[in-house]
């Protein structure tokens, strides 16, 4: 897609791209077919534009023969009668690039299959235990690019850093009027969908029909082709928790950070058990502002989300979604003392496998959605 008002430095690219920063499509797709023999790659479907939408699956789904939707489930007071007669394997289905200029969760997606095929990313650092935990956990489901359209927009594979100025990453995030003005954060949520022709650069947050998937409207006849492949992957496959990889970590504690959903109340405790591990977990791997556990594992500081394809993907099929936002490394933040936090790539992708690291472990440990409330069996 070409830009002709953008200007030219907006079109700038990073200089020595990291061999593991694989985050475009056509790399990921060539990646993808050279690298995958344990998993197998499945389209879960095409997007507005007509792209497929590619998934590498591991191990053996749930078994068919669930008696009730999760709705009839919840109000049956039985839960595993929606989940089938293997209620107790545990399903962890992770997704990136919903939003496709934020470059981070897609790179450690692509990283977390290249450990889950060799036991060691892209850089050849090896991760043992986020491998073994691939093995025990039941069923894997990696989405690297949701929003294909959105990232087949962007021409660049990374961005260049620019200090602490965020302009024109948000330029490409959120797009951009056509007098240049950036549409910007939270108003871009005021334009669903986006008028095209109203802009220099429409960004990477809505699709080719101008819609911001995290803000479809689920219940439509008329939702996103991306968002009913979501919900029709999530019928089907019933995962116990979703990972949803953002980018946008706030600049005054400028590490990942998960967002509490705004789901069922049920499941509001579990949640603060994952924040606790997963954070406790980039706290002793030194990833956070300090290595005080407690500290950065404080679930009650967790950011509040608000109703968005997270709840839309717990009310249909009542898995745990956590929405992780990542730092980004197009531009830098502050830790807690004020100190600036330049996002290293090595660094960023070391935050990415350690949140996956702890997610599964979580899962492997506490057994699944079945036994996350009392009305799991």
């Amino acid at each position: 897609m070409n830009f002709p008002l953008m200007p030219p430095e907006y079109l700038r690219e990073a200089e020595d791209i990291p061999s593991f920063w694989v985050t475009d499509l056509r790399d990921i797709a060539a990646w993808l077919a050279c690298h995958v023999s344990r998993g197998e790659i499945r389209e879960i479907g095409r997007s507005a534009g007509g792209r497929p939408i590619p998934m590498v699956v591991y191990g053996q789904p749930r078994q068919s023969g669930r008696t009730t939707t999760f709705s009839g489930s919840i109000g049956a007071r039985k839960l595993a009668a929606s989940f089938g007669p293997e209620a107790d394997k545990r399903v962890y289905l992770a997704m990136g690039g919903v939003h496709a200029s934020e470059y981070e969760g897609i790179m450690g997606l692509v990283n977390l299959v290249s450990v889950l095929e060799t036991g060691s990313d892209l850089r050849g650092k090896a991760w043992p235990e986020l491998a073994e935990l691939g093995r025990q956990i039941d069923r894997i489901l990696v989405i690297p690019v949701v929003n294909v359209d959105g990232r087949a927009r962007i021409p660049q594979r990374m961005f260049p850093h620019r200090g602490s100025d965020s302009t024109v990453y948000q330029c490409w995030g959120t797009g951009a009027w056509a007098d240049g003005t950036n549409i910007g954060w939270p108003q871009c949520k005021e334009f669903i969908p986006l008028d095209f022709a109203r802009t220099m650069c429409p960004g990477g947050y809505p699709n080719d029909a101008g819609v911001n998937i995290q803000h479809d409207d689920f219940l439509s006849p008329s939702r996103q082709p991306e968002t009913e492949a979501l919900l029709r992957l999530c019928a089907e496959e019933r995962p116990d928790l979703i990972v949803n990889l953002h980018t946008g970590a706030p600049g005054n504690n400028y590490f990942c950070r998960m967002h509490r959903p705004f789901i069922e109340p049920a499941l509001d405790p579990v949640f603060d058990r994952l924040y606790a591990a997963v954070h406790g977990g980039l706290a002793r791997a030194g990833l956070q502002s300090t290595r005080d556990e407690a500290l950065e594992g404080d679930p009650t500081k967790a950011p509040r989300g608000v109703y968005n394809l997270d709840t839309a993907l717990n009310l249909h099929c009542g898995a745990l979604p956590a929405l992780i936002e990542s730092p980004c490394h197009g531009f830098s933040g502050k830790d807690r003392a004020g100190n600036e936090v330049y996002p290293h790539p090595d660094s960023l992708l070391d935050q990415q496998l350690v949140c996956h690291r702890e997610a599964l472990r979580f899962l492997l440990e506490t057994g699944g959605r079945c036994t996350w409330t009392p009305e799991g069996k």
